[in-house]
């Protein structure tokens, strides 16, 4: 009998945003696919189950007040949810369980995991965790090059190692610029401090990453920020909570004033999906006990419905590009 990579989510929303559960990987039919992943690489003891491993579980209960029915108008997507197709499908695959007995197994499953979501020909939308879960996501991409990595944080992420740890929520930008298939990392939201120092940045820079304050952003507008992204490019999207401004977005470790709006962020999904092919996309880093009134969580279903809805209207499940 072959290992199960993954578990149903144990939620009264079992499913994100209404989806259908599908937790059979390998006959999977989907053009959208959620995964939780709610575990990373703990630095110390006390992190291996923090707070931000209930987000997935916590995105998922928001779903009715992200969108009260997905047969409804929604403006932000200029009609319904999967804007009235039945052809496509969107599912929820459940969280990738830990198991304490084999503390780095669920990297192992998450990646194989995405790779079966990947091979079904669908898009994986992945609710983390901490920022330590992008690392073993975009090592299923390995035959989906290249890849442009957009990167909306606070933070830099370009650690090597914490703690000896290099998988992460410190490192996933390092990691990813040591795969062959990652062209160009754009980073957009950097202000205040976190993890990184000089050394780091000094170190993105002079691998090439581009790196778009929060201020710069406020400055010149989205529009000059998605004109320095490629065009045409396959792009994996990782949004960390702390990129958005605690104002919409509350619930998180490190709030730092001046972020991103949920408007700009917007713009930046609709915009991803009109230049290129978005090929995934994480939301991590949400703590759901820091929540008011499930306000992070809703933020958070509402940019992922506007991947989804943005990029069936741009053609993403009619063929394959």
């Amino acid at each position: 009998m072959s290992e199960k990579l993954t578990i149903a989510p144990k939620t009264n929303h079992k499913s994100l945003l209404f989806s259908e559960i599908a937790l059979d990987l390998d006959n999977l039919q989907a053009h959208f696919a959620v995964l939780g992943m709610p575990y990373g690489a703990a630095y110390t003891p006390q992190d291996y189950n923090n707070d931000q491993t209930n987000a997935p579980t916590a995105i998922r209960q928001a779903s009715d007040r992200v969108i009260r029915s997905p047969e409804r108008f929604d403006f932000d997507i200029d009609g319904p949810l999967l804007q009235g197709r039945d052809d496509v499908r969107f599912v929820d695959c459940g969280d990738v369980p830990a198991d304490l007995s084999d503390p780095r197994g669920h990297f192992r499953r998450a990646e194989l995991a995405t790779r079966k979501i990947l091979a079904a020909g669908a898009i994986p939308i992945v609710l983390g965790g901490d920022h330590g879960i992008t690392n073993p996501i975009l090592r299923a991409f390995d035959d989906q090059g290249p890849i442009t990595i957009v990167h909306l944080d606070a933070h830099l992420d370009w650690r090597d190692e914490v703690n000896g740890i290099k998988d992460g929520l410190s490192s996933p930008m390092r990691r990813a610029s040591e795969l062959p298939y990652v062209k160009e990392i754009i980073q957009i939201g950097m202000r205040a401090s976190g993890s990184a120092r000089q050394e780091e940045a000094d170190y993105a820079r002079k691998w090439g990453a581009e790196i778009i304050t929060a201020y710069e952003l406020h400055d010149t507008g989205m529009e000059a920020v998605l004109a320095r992204i490629p065009d045409g490019g396959r792009y994996y999207l990782t949004i960390d909570a702390d990129g958005l401004d605690p104002t919409c977005m509350p619930a998180v470790a490190g709030p730092a004033p001046g972020g991103v709006t949920f408007v700009q962020a917007r713009k930046l999904i609709h915009g991803l999906v009109k230049k290129g092919r978005v090929v995934g996309m994480d939301f991590v880093e949400i703590q759901p006990e820091k929540d008011i009134n499930q306000h992070s969580c809703m933020i958070a279903g509402r940019l992922i419905l506007n991947f989804i809805g943005a990029a069936i209207r741009a053609g993403y499940c009619d063929t394959t590009r």
